[in-house]
């Protein structure tokens, strides 16, 4: 009985080592901004290393060369929409963010290939999304943490990304669409609903078995407001609405146009549904 007490001792103080987990801080701990631009929305996670009474660029970190750009995971950069990257064209994505630094100036590139530890084993120029050159601003006080900060908010349509670390800063110039965008929205809505937005709801109407003399407008208006020739799918809605109404003749021949666009699409699904409610609403 002893013996087996000690054994079971054993077992679980080898167990609790085992998935002992020991906490302690990160030597570069993870930090994330995420700052609306306008109406932009752009996100970056990063590492920040400290200087630690080190000799930061040109020894810990190398000129020249191409730089993860903090600790660990090369910076992750995204932007919700197209933007210009220091005057550079870049589309709405997610990027990782490398520098290369020099005494006077920087290279700053936003790269398609996010997933690396580092800096890539072979670098790919094809993968350059942007590549901007800015000149270092030498601080007169020390940045003890690498830092990355969105500053400088202007009329909601420009930013800088600040890079600062030791006694070295440099910045690139965001612009986001703002104006575009927000003019696409007011003519939007001025213009009044789309053809999508009156199938929507004459769709959820006759889902939830409302009002349907209202969803037999709605869905009259968004084949009108679409033009040209009616897709199989919307005639398909207008049908079953048609049938809800009682109007089974007029059901049926627009389920007999709903079946023939399906038939040119190759939508087979589409015409064994209307094969179906023609059947079904011929008795």
């Amino acid at each position: 009985m002893k013996n087996t007490f000690i054994t079971l001792l054993l077992l679980f103080t080898v167990s609790a080592t085992v998935n002992a987990q020991v906490k302690s801080p990160q030597p570069s701990p993870s930090a994330k901004i995420e700052q609306t631009v306008g109406l932009t929305e752009v996100a970056i996670a990063y590492s920040r290393p400290g200087v630690k009474g080190r000799t930061v660029f040109g020894d810990l970190v190398p000129y020249g060369k191409v730089w993860r750009t903090g600790a660990n995971k090369a910076v992750q950069f995204s932007t919700s929409t197209d933007i210009k990257f220091g005057g550079k064209d870049v589309p709405a994505g997610d990027y990782a963010l490398y520098t290369v630094p020099g005494k006077e100036k920087w290279d700053v590139i936003l790269y398609t290939e996010t997933e690396i530890w580092g800096t890539p084993e072979k670098w790919d120029e094809t993968l350059e999304a942007a590549r901007v050159t800015v000149n270092v601003q030498a601080l007169n006080d020390p940045i003890e943490s690498f830092t990355i900060s969105i500053d400088n908010l202007i009329n909601g349509t420009d930013a800088d990304l600040s890079i600062s670390w030791a006694k070295t800063k440099v910045t690139v110039k965001i612009e986001a669409p703002t104006n575009e965008i927000a003019q696409k929205s007011i003519d939007k809505t001025m213009a009044g609903p789309s053809a999508g937005d009156y199938y929507s709801a004459a769709s959820f109407y006759l889902a939830s078995d409302k009002d349907m003399d209202q969803a037999y407008e709605w869905i009259q208006k968004a084949i009108e407001l679409r033009g040209g020739e009616t897709p199989f799918w919307m005639l398909r809605k207008q049908s079953l609405i048609e049938a809800k109404l009682g109007k089974k003749k007029e059901a049926i021949a627009t389920a007999k146009l709903s079946m023939a666009a399906a038939e040119k699409a190759g939508n087979s699904d589409y015409v064994k549904m209307n094969k179906d409610s023609i059947a079904e609403w011929s008795k």
